[in-house]
């Protein structure tokens, strides 16, 4: 693959990951709300995510993407649930005053992977990505081994620097929220925003 071809791949595919979406709206949500507490773990569910739709994409399984639309559909669903569990444990969180030095080890790692995982799984933008836009941007018939890894180099790098400069910016506003009101706010506007993601999974 050329260094132009991957350079373009690169490019729409951050623009794809930074657009406000699910997935945007979840790590901006859990990131005002817990801090970088879990984001690396948050993180790599998106990356694993993204590697599915790619790996059936890349093998010319797309059609296995529509004859198991019921596991696709179970899987959705399931990920809309936890996104709205999720926010209504921020909605009804107490108001307790923020501690901004969350830089301690991560929590729930596993949950944090696995809920990062089924959103993208579901998430319309990233079918959408994979199954339509990805084959304009790169020639899927002539993938060989060497592109794919490049390929799969090239999303381990742009996601998490996506992802991650949202984190990091939500991070950093918590510090704007040291009263218990502010505190209540910023819980009941995160949950608000991962019932947001919620809704756009679950309607489309």
């Amino acid at each position: 693959m050329s260094l132009y071809g991957l350079l373009t791949f690169c490019a729409v595919y951050a623009l794809a990951v930074a657009t406000p979406g699910p997935g945007v709206a979840a790590i901006i949500a859990r990131s005002l709300a817990h801090g970088l507490k879990g984001a690396p773990a948050f993180i790599a569910g998106f990356v694993v995510g993204d590697f599915v739709w790619f790996a059936i994409a890349a093998t010319g399984l797309a059609a296995l993407a529509k004859t198991a639309a019921v596991l696709f559909v179970a899987i959705k669903w399931a990920g809309v649930a936890y996104l709205l569990y999720l926010a209504w444990k921020l909605w009804t969180a107490p108001a307790e005053r923020i501690a901004v030095d969350d830089g301690g080890k991560n929590q729930h790692g596993w949950r944090a992977f696995v809920a990062s995982l089924m959103l993208t799984l579901a998430n319309p933008k990233a079918i959408l990505f994979f199954l339509a836009l990805l084959p304009t941007v790169i020639d899927l018939a002539s993938l060989d081994a060497l592109r794919f890894v490049e390929i799969s180099a090239a999303m381990i790098v742009v996601l998490p620097v996506v992802l991650g400069t949202y984190a990091l910016l939500a991070t950093r506003a918590r510090q704007l929220f040291t009263t218990p009101a502010a505190v209540r706010r910023l819980n009941r506007s995160s949950g608000v925003a991962m019932a947001g993601a919620a809704v756009v999974v679950a309607t489309r």
